[in-house]
C-alpha cells in the first residue's frame, strides 16, 4: 500500500500541500478531485517520487518513496512537453528499454483502441491525443500502482466515458490500483472505489463512493459542491 502522513510541500513559502494523510490500498480505483491550483498535480509527484516531501513522510509497502519506486509506480504526467521530438512508436520503444513491466502488445493493443498510429509525431498531436498516447504507455506498465494526472484533460466531452472505461480493461485490479485526478467527475464517478476532495492544498473528506449514494443519498457531484460550500 501507499501511505502519506502529514504530507506538506513548500515552494518557497507557499504550501502547496498541507498536512494530508493518505492510505491507498491494493486493487481500489481512488478519484483525487479539486479545483486547478487545489494541489492535486503536486501529490501526484510527491507520491511518484518525483518530488520531496518539505514535510511528512509517503511509504510504498513501508519503504518510503524515492525515484527508485518508479518500478512500482507508472505515473502519467500532466505536462504538454512529452517526449516531442518521437514518434509514438519510438515511446513504445523508449518505455520498453526503461521499465521491466512495460508490456509492448497491451501497449499496442491499448493504442489501437485509442485509434492512434504508431507513425504519428507526438509534438504533431492534438492535446486529446497526446493525452491518449501517454494514457497509454503509462497503462502498458505492469506496476502496481497506477497514477494518472488529469487524464481526461483534452479529450473530446462525448468520448471521455467511454475512453476510461475502456482504459480500465486493461488494469489488472487483483495486482493493481489507480489513482486518478480529475474535473471531470460525472465521466469517472461509475468507476470510483473511493473519492479524495482535495482544497488549498488540504484534504477536506475522503469518502467511499458506496456510503455517499447509500448513506448520503448523492452522487458524488452533489456531495462534492455540499462539503465545500
Amino acid at each position: 500500500m501507499i501511505e502519506a502522513r502529514q504530507l506538506t510541500k513548500r515552494f518557497w513559502k507557499k504550501k502547496a500541500v498541507d498536512g494530508i494523510d493518505l492510505h491507498l490500498e491494493p486493487g481500489r480505483i481512488y478519484g483525487i478531485i479539486g479545483e486547478n491550483g487545489s494541489g492535486k498535480s503536486t501529490i501526484m509527484k510527491l507520491l511518484a517520487g518525483l518530488l520531496h516531501p518539505s514535510n511528512g513522510s509517503i511509504s510504498l509497502n513501508g519503504e518510503p518513496v524515492t525515484r527508485k519506486s518508479a518500478s512500482q509506480i507508472a505515473f502519467m504526467t500532466d505536462s504538454t512537453r512529452f517526449f516531442p521530438y518521437f514518434k509514438i512508436k519510438e515511446l513504445v520503444d523508449f518505455y520498453d528499454s526503461q521499465f521491466e513491466d512495460f508490456n509492448r502488445e497491451k501497449a499496442w493493443d491499448i493504442l489501437a483502441f485509442l485509434s492512434l498510429d504508431g507513425d504519428q509525431k507526438l509534438s504533431h498531436l492534438s492535446k486529446g491525443n497526446l493525452g491518449r498516447a501517454k494514457l497509454a504507455v503509462t497503462v502498458a506498465r505492469e506496476a502496481p500502482y497506477l497514477l494518472l494526472d488529469e487524464p481526461l484533460s483534452g479529450l473530446d466531452p462525448m468520448v471521455r466515458e467511454s475512453i476510461v472505461k475502456g482504459i480500465i480493461q486493461f488494469v489488472d485490479f487483483e495486482h493493481q490500483s489507480l489513482l486518478i485526478t480529475t474535473h471531470e467527475i460525472r465521466d469517472v464517478e461509475p468507476l470510483l472505489d473511493e473519492v479524495i476532495i482535495i482544497h488549498q492544498g488540504k484534504k477536506y473528506a475522503q469518502q467511499s463512493v458506496d456510503n455517499i449514494r447509500t448513506n448520503h443519498h448523492l452522487d458524488v457531484e452533489s456531495w462534492l459542491k455540499q462539503n465545500m460550500q
